[in-house]
């Protein structure tokens, strides 16, 4: 299994974003993950299409942008016109999940699906053979810097099992306090892509925290 890091730009120092994101990729990152909150579906406001549209210059890896607004329809086409490659968003911010999935297809992106920690994955009987991502929430959305919540593992082993059976190339994803000492135990529940953000910006050397997560994916 290709594992991949995504660092989460939300735990940043936006003073600085452009080198912020540079050096995260010169670390070894494999994405840069972009939260996008509109202190409506949660309770926070972050960034939007002009950030993404100002950061895609400076990387080369993919722009996975998590959408945590409400409605979603709206603001797809304009992070897809800013450089988003994968765009995420939450079942119950959209009228017509399948509409929507579309809707980003159709502007030339990966379409993903998020899970809260409450969120059934009765929504993927719908709709799995249309994903390109499956996240799963180990945090309530709306705030970095939280702790791991330890059910979100065996939602991954259940995603990954339906993944399985779709017989489809899916990335199961996981957000919300990935950290060096719980990577590994993570990934054995089926995960292969994961967002870090203070884990990763709150050390010094990103490129030894990075470094070190790999390590601890290659035990698995």
């Amino acid at each position: 299994m290709k594992f991949r890091i995504a660092p989460s730009i939300l735990s940043a120092d936006f003073a600085r974003l452009g080198d912020e994101v540079r050096n995260v990729v010169a670390a070894g990152a494999d994405l840069i993950h972009f939260d996008v909150m509109d202190n409506h579906y949660v309770p926070n406001l972050t960034i939007g299409p002009l950030v993404c549209e100002a950061i895609r210059p400076h990387v080369q890896v993919p722009i996975d942008v998590h959408l945590m607004v409400k409605p979603v329809d709206r603001i797809v086409p304009d992070f897809a016109k800013a450089g988003a490659d994968i765009i995420s968003f939450h079942p119950e911010a959209s009228e017509h999940i399948d509409r929507t999935i579309a809707l980003i297809h159709d502007n030339g992106c990966k379409a993903g699906l998020v899970f809260n920690p409450a969120t059934p994955l009765s929504y993927l009987d719908h709709v799995i053979g249309k994903l390109d991502l499956i996240l799963i929430m180990s945090v309530n959305p709306g705030f970095g810097g939280q702790q791991f919540i330890p059910e979100a593992l065996k939602k991954l082993a259940a995603v990954r099992e339906r993944v399985k059976a779709a017989g489809r190339d899916i990335w199961v994803e996981v957000d919300g306090g990935v950290k060096v000492d719980n990577i590994a135990e993570i990934a054995r529940a089926g995960a292969d892509t994961f967002v870090a953000g203070s884990a990763i910006f709150g050390t010094r050397d990103y490129k030894a925290t990075v470094g070190a997560m790999r390590a601890e994916l290659a035990k698995t």
